[in-house]
């Protein structure tokens, strides 16, 4: 009997841009061809001080001030030392009232245009209504300290999570490491001599408050410490 269903729940291409957007810490704004590195180390994240609104939808007559192009560059990065860290691209387009000013203290609005999410899966494009109608992942924000947490004070715990993974890992493995987690579920990365790929752990309930990411995780351990162990997965 398989421990999980053969179809596993994974986030939407909105919940993956929300998500990148809040955990974000750096971006790189183009406006009037000049790329800024914005880097907020306060806490607040990189689109902390952006505001997302609809396009204006006055008669083109209406628009008195200037609008700028602008174009929002984020990357999502594994924050475990798995084999090609880059998990996605996101870019956001849209429109300012003024030029962009990256030592402005209040939040800058920004006429959302676009979002375009580039991964392994190929290119999605978000709109702002899919953006604003994606839950929010409660785990985002903390997603890479409890997955550094992970393999760094509990490493031995990653080859009792390979238990799960079905088909089991062919031989020739090299090595097994946590590259993503989600509201639904955790994401292992198995590393060959010369290929990878990912195999998804889905959480029996989706999280929808961070205090409920532990019991889940602990969910999946003693589901694997109750199936059978045969022979060395790494071997």
């Amino acid at each position: 009997m398989r421990p999980f269903p053969t179809r596993t729940a994974a986030p939407t291409a909105a919940e993956r841009v929300r998500s990148i957007l809040a955990a974000a810490h750096s971006m790189s704004v183009v406006s009037d061809g000049v790329s800024t590195e914005v880097r907020r180390l306060d806490g607040t994240g990189a689109m902390g001080h952006f505001h997302l609104h609809p396009p204006f939808e006055g008669t083109p007559g209406a628009r008195t001030a200037m609008r700028v192009p602008v174009r929002l560059e984020l990357t999502d990065i594994a924050p475990t030392p798995v084999r090609d860290r880059l998990r996605a691209r996101v870019t956001v387009t849209g429109l300012l009232s003024a030029p962009y000013d990256a030592e402005a203290t209040e939040s800058t609005c920004l006429e959302f245009g676009q979002a375009v999410l580039e991964d392994t899966g190929g290119r999605s494009y978000v709109t702002l209504h899919t953006l604003q109608a994606a839950p929010p992942d409660p785990i985002a924000t903390s997603e890479a300290s409890m997955l550094t947490h992970l393999v760094d004070d509990h490493s031995e715990l990653v080859p009792l999570l390979l238990r799960l993974v079905h088909p089991h890992p062919e031989k020739g493995m090299v090595r097994a490491l946590p590259v993503a987690m989600d509201r639904y579920g955790l994401t292992l990365r198995l590393e060959y001599p010369r290929i990878h790929h990912d195999v998804r752990l889905p959480f029996k309930t989706t999280v929808t408050d961070i205090n409920q990411a532990g019991p889940q995780i602990h969910a999946l351990l003693t589901t694997a410490r109750r199936l059978s162990h045969t022979g060395n997965l790494l071997a």
